[in-house]
């Protein structure tokens, strides 16, 4: 699907991710997430007017929304480049990173810039006038708590979702649910292991303001709750009848990532490794059927993996976007995966869910789990709000 689009290694970052109403609460996203762009820029002598076109992500409104992308790109340091802005839920970054590739593959830009940001904490309410309305009683909404209950299908909570693909789809427990959360959260450990080793390979601190004179600085994920299949096992399902307790399902967090997607020549002159080839080569979506967004994961995967003129069976690394535990059973239970060697080193279901830097930190760290087997195709695919899924694969030589 795509030749020319590839990503220094190293050319990427993520900031730890921080569970909602913590230390990043009151942090614009957008300045915030310029502001740690720019400082990574500057700690990889990389001047940000290299950069052609923005590409920016971000799900949740807040102030100055209409201006994101292009004040983004001139707070980064780079006032005279365009840019958009493109929301879309959980698969935001996975589009993102797609629309980067699209302009590279077809001559528009030679170096873009992909950043994705979100804070999911203190989420804005929306009003508008309603004069029809009986005493002229406003139309609200609330970003996060509304959406996060169906939306325009209210009613219809994000877990409702999940549990609805397990009754159609059939032979998963909640036994299973709790064995895979479990596991999630081993796979993380190793990311922890000799002082995060794993995860110094991509990821940077970031700082936030404590008052006018005094910041404080997070270096690591923030409100992960230990989690052992002992502990999970007692926990009713919030949903009666159903396969998922709040122990099995993931967190919204606060946090930011980059990217850069250049020509090979660029990407090589970027990276962190003259001798490592990072490629991206396909993008799949889908659509499942109402309210079974978990479903949709599978059709995105094979549409990725059909551009890539590859099978499943060729790829060394998957990671997914799984608010759910039963998104990778469903998956792995689908396309004949062994659901426990899924998402090494992490994944949303543990560290969180700021939404649009989500997957663009699962594929980073999918890039170096590639790197240190020596190399690989890797596939990332996930699922979004209104039962869509997007995927993407690449290739590390």
């Amino acid at each position: 699907m795509y030749t020319k689009a590839f990503i220094p290694y190293r050319g990427y970052y993520s900031t730890p991710f921080v569970r909602w109403q913590g230390s990043l609460q009151n942090e614009h996203p957008v300045e915030l997430a310029a502001a740690t762009a720019s400082k990574w820029l500057a700690g990889k002598s990389i001047d940000p007017k290299i950069f052609e076109y923005l590409v920016f992500g971000k799900t949740i409104g807040m102030l100055w929304t209409f201006y994101d992308a292009p004040w983004a790109a001139a707070l980064m340091g780079n006032p005279d480049i365009p840019g958009m802005h493109i929301t879309q839920a959980c698969s935001t970054s996975t589009t993102v990173i797609n629309q980067a590739a699209a302009g590279v593959e077809t001559g528009l830009y030679e170096t873009s810039f992909c950043l994705l940001t979100d804070r999911c904490s203190n989420g804005p309410f929306t009003v508008w006038p309603n004069p029809k309305g009986p005493g002229g009683e406003v139309i609200s909404e609330s970003w996060m708590m509304d959406n996060f209950d169906g939306g325009p299908w209210k009613g219809v909570a994000m877990i409702q979702t999940a549990e609805n693909v397990v009754n159609k789809a059939g032979g998963i427990s909640k036994e299973d649910v709790d064995r895979v959360t479990a596991r999630r959260y081993e796979q993380y450990q190793d990311a922890l292991a000799d002082d995060r080793a794993f995860q110094k390979r991509y990821m940077i601190p970031v700082e936030y303001k404590i008052s006018k004179k005094k910041t404080g600085l997070v270096e690591a994920d923030e409100g992960v709750t230990p989690t052992t299949y002992e502990s999970l096992a007692p926990l009713k399902p919030v949903i009666a009848g159903g396969v998922h307790s709040f122990g099995a399902q993931t967190h919204p967090a606060d946090g930011n990532c980059g990217l850069i997607v250049t020509t090979q020549d660029k990407a090589r002159e970027l990276s962190a490794d003259k001798n490592l080839t990072i490629q991206i080569l396909s993008y799949g979506f889908a659509r499942a059927e109402k309210a079974h967004m978990a479903m949709a994961v599978v059709p995105a995967a094979e549409m990725a993996l059909k551009g890539a003129g590859i099978s499943v069976k060729d790829v060394k690394a998957i990671k997914t976007h799984n608010p759910f535990a039963a998104n990778d059973l469903y998956m792995a239970n689908t396309m004949g995966l062994d659901v426990m060697k899924v998402n090494n080193y992490g994944c949303p279901l543990v560290y969180g869910h700021p939404q649009g830097p989500t997957a663009g930190r699962a594929i980073i760290e999918m890039i170096e789990e590639l790197v240190m087997l020596g190399g690989g195709y890797g596939l990332f695919t996930g699922c979004a709000a209104g039962d869509t899924g997007a995927a993407l694969v690449v290739k590390v030589s």
